[in-house]
């Protein structure tokens, strides 16, 4: 590929990978298992002392982990609420159905750029489904029949998904695609800042192979620095040539030696550029990735985490290690709960890497996504590192084994100068050994640096221990995106979480103070996308306040939040403690640093609304129902708090006396999830019934319900005894419009067959009876105003009738 303004270079070393390579690294290379480890190296465990391990560990799990994982979250926003109150717009592209592959978010035009199925768009964030502008890129004639005859399915792999969006430079962005397993890369125009400008140079369409991938969904990850395209993916059409690779720059090509001990059946999840101080010579490609180990006996496979780097100026050897990486380290990535005994319970399959940036760009803290599938439990862990740490870990020791059969273990030998690993710059440098580039690096040090590329120590997280914990959830945890929101007890950590059913998850996560120990609350579950689709990208702007979700189906732009949807009282606000948001005296709004409260740790309403003037009426106050019931039959008092994370009482008053008593449920009276449920009614069961919810030590009523139960001989004396007049008690109106539906009619089904008949003909006579107190009420108030319009209207005798000047003079 030819670069605007830049030569062109080949890409070495693509051809099919060694025997034993490993097979399928870019669909999902297996599922890692929620298997216990005891801290320490790289190394494995032997069978036995793996089981006993595994015993100990799960018995502690049940204990502690599933009982912290659990939390319902206090809003959820079904995908209609979304759309009506303007919370989310969706793009599905100009034919329906996007194909969703990529995404740049582009905050310097104010664009989203997004890669589907066959096209590019280009999308105005502020109005991110209007003002669109599309490049169609099919394949090359021929491609399409010729990947059909290769045995694939022409209506779900033989297009051009569009795989890779990268800025290039000021005006353009580097776009590669799939192109029906022949992948393709060229330049996009994209213009200046304000120049709305979208158009594909057909000059610069080359040959995407070490670049893209050939399958619309194989793991892939890239990153663009200094003008070259840097991509861990399998370059062959059977994916059995995984690699990391360097392109598309003015230098040589670079890739990884087909090595299992490099990587064995890898799976990318993300490519970063970390510089590590202000030296340029001394930037680094970090590579975040899953990939298969072998255990001493040679039988068992696992999988673990990976975070690799290479140096950016890595020119590979001049003898060894021609065109491939002489500087690549890897060293394992731990998230796991700390056990009883030193055992860990490790999460290993990496899902998602999010780098949450600092104003330097040298130490961004690394949010990592991970999940476990195994016979006892699902779940999924957030992990938090520093890059101190990952630091620290590839300047200690590497990792040495005498062979397959052997354990790991740290190298005691001497080292090589310069150490592998280390980028060539002014600190490698010495006065008699000048090492300007790798190929000066003498032969020692690069086969030191082939038979170790893994470091002893692994990477572990912040405090040792995860984030967030979940085990509880329906649907798997995908995507992730992190934001550090500053409130008056500090900073707090918002997490948005990508679920494989089309849904987004937004947890605030508060630092218990003094303790490592963390406290996660699910705010909202937001269903982004109406199918159950799962969620494949996800950008935020804290800018704009905006989350981007991908997936298949298409594009949604969301906003982070909507604090007016928590309710309309101080305490409410308050009971959310989401820290986006603040009581300003009047209602919940976006908060500001100045003038308005929000403590997100205290959530006691009492204590964050005192100058409010709250009294227990505010919370008692409520509009009471009416419900009648027949006796022994069956009747239901409704009651759905708007926040799942609140727990339901029920109390009832009895008259006359006017305590309230807790009910008691029992095999008769059933407490459901909606309200509570009467199977068979008896006449002491009439009352008032109140809903009340307690939610961090706050109780409030939600509903008053006063229920009164009707007799069968009630029923037998208002029965007419003779049916003299056929005519309905309550005679419908000769309107056009039809007449309002009974409500009683929808619930009949509750009532025994035998007493349905004279509860129906009751419950006519109460409804008439209501409706014609509503009439007489309304033809009172018409009556009144037709009284006062006549008092108006009427014209003292002897009083002119004026015409209008415009018209006498006509």
């Amino acid at each position: 590929m030819r670069p605007p303004g830049r030569p062109q270079r080949q890409l070495p070393g693509l051809g099919g990978g060694a025997p034993g390579a490993g097979a399928g690294a870019g669909a999902g290379a297996g599922r890692g298992g929620a298997r216990p480890h005891k801290s320490g190296g790289p190394g494995s465990r032997g069978p036995g002392r793996r089981m006993r391990a595994a015993a100990a560990a799960l018995c502690w799990l049940w204990g502690s982990l599933l009982a912290a994982g659990r939390s319902l979250p206090r809003l959820r926003l079904p995908h209609r609420e979304l759309l009506s109150t303007n919370r989310s717009v969706l793009f599905f592209g100009h034919r329906g159905f996007l194909g969703f592959r990529s995404l740049y978010l582009d905050e310097y035009r104010d664009r989203l750029f997004v890669g589907g199925k066959d096209a590019l768009y280009s999308l105005r964030l502020d109005r991110a489904s209007t003002d669109t502008k599309e490049i169609y890129w099919p394949p090359l004639p021929g491609q399409t029949e010729e990947c059909f005859r290769k045995g694939k399915d022409p209506g779900t792999d033989c297009a051009n998904y569009i795989r890779l969006l990268h800025p290039y430079n000021r005006t353009h962005l580097l776009a590669c695609g799939t192109g029906a397993f022949h992948p393709v890369c060229a330049f996009v125009y994209v213009g200046h800042r304000g120049e709305h400008a979208f158009s594909l140079d057909p000059a610069t369409v080359e040959s995407g192979r070490g670049r893209c991938p050939h399958e619309p969904d194989g793991a892939f990850a890239s990153t663009v620095i200094g003008g070259e395209l840097y991509a861990g993916l399998t370059a062959d059409f059977l994916g059995r040539d995984p690699g990391i690779f360097r392109s598309t720059g003015t230098r040589s090509a670079l890739r990884t030696e087909v090595d299992q001990r490099l990587l064995n059946d890898p799976k990318f999840v993300a490519a970063y550029l970390i510089p590590d101080n202000d030296d340029r010579d001394n930037d680094k490609a970090y590579f975040f990735f899953t990939e298969k180990v072998v255990e001493a006996d040679g039988k068992e496979h696992a999988v673990v985490s990976r975070v690799a780097r290479v140096c950016v100026n890595d020119a590979g050897g001049q003898r060894v290690l021609v065109n491939k990486w002489s500087t690549f380290n890897k060293a394992r990535l731990v998230c796991s709960v700390p056990g009883p005994g030193g055992i860990d319970t490790h999460f290993d399959e990496l899902e998602d890497v999010f780098l949450l940036r600092t104003r330097d760009g040298k130490s961004p803290e690394i949010y990592a996504l991970f999940s476990t599938v195994s016979h006892v439990f699902r779940g999924s862990a957030v992990c938090v590192y520093r890059m101190a740490d990952v630091r620290e870990v590839f300047n200690g020791p590497f990792a040495h084994r005498e062979s397959p059969l052997h354990q790991w273990a740290a190298y005691e030998g001497r080292v090589p100068y310069p150490r592998p690993g280390v980028c060539p710059s002014k600190t490698t440098n010495q006065p008699r050994r000048p090492y300007g580039t790798t190929k000066d690096f003498p032969d020692e040090v690069l086969h030191f640096a082939r038979a170790h590329p893994l470091m002893h120590k692994p990477v572990r997280p912040r405090h040792r221990r995860p984030l967030l914990v979940k085990t509880d959830l329906q649907h798997r945890l995908r995507q992730l995106v992190a934001d550090r929101v500053d409130a008056e007890d500090g900073q707090h950590d918002v997490l948005f979480l990508g679920t494989d059913a089309g849904s987004v998850l937004k947890v605030v996560v508060l630092q218990k103070q003094n303790s490592a120990v963390t406290e996660d609350i699910v705010l909202e579950e937001l269903q982004v996308f109406k199918a159950p689709v799962p969620i494949t990208q996800m950008e935020i702007s804290v800018k704009r306040q905006t989350l981007y979700v991908g997936a298949s189906l298409g594009v949604a732009q969301v906003r982070l939040h909507r604090c007016e949807s928590y309710g309309t009282a101080c305490a409410e606000c308050c009971l959310a403690r989401d820290p986006y948001c603040a009581w300003d005296g009047t209602a919940c709004t976006r908060y500001v640093p100045s003038g308005k409260r929000r403590y997100v740790r205290h959530t006691s309403p009492v204590y964050q609304c005192l100058d409010q003037n709250l009294t227990v009426d505010d919370f008692e106050h409520v509009e009471e129902k009416v419900l009648y019931g027949m006796e022994h039959n069956s009747t239901f008092l409704e009651c759905v708090p708007r926040s799942p994370q609140a727990s339901v009482q029920w109390f009832v008053q009895r008259p006359p006396d006017e305590q309230r008593d807790e009910v008691k449920t029992d095999e008769r009276v059933l407490q459901t999830e909606r309200g509570l449920l009467f199977r068979q009614l008896h006449s002491r069961d009439a009352g008032v019934y109140y809903c009340k919810t307690l939610e961090h030590g706050f109780t409030q009523t939600v509903a008053r319900t006063s229920l009164q139960v009707l007799r069968g001989e009630q029923l037998a004396r208002a029965s007419p005894r003779q049916r003299e007049d056929e005519r309905p008690p309550c005679p419908e109106p000769r309107l056009a419009v039809p007449a309002p539906k009974a409500w009683f009619k929808d619930i009949l089904h509750l009532v025994s067959s035998a007493d349905r008949q004279r509860v129906e003909e009751q419950c006519l006579r109460l409804w008439c009876g209501h409706r014609k107190g509503k009439l007489a009420k309304g033809k009172h108030a018409l009556a009144g105003l037709d009284a006062g319009k006549k008092a108006r209207t009427a014209k003292p005798q002897g009083e002119r009738i004026r015409v209008p000047r415009q018209a006498a003079a006509t």
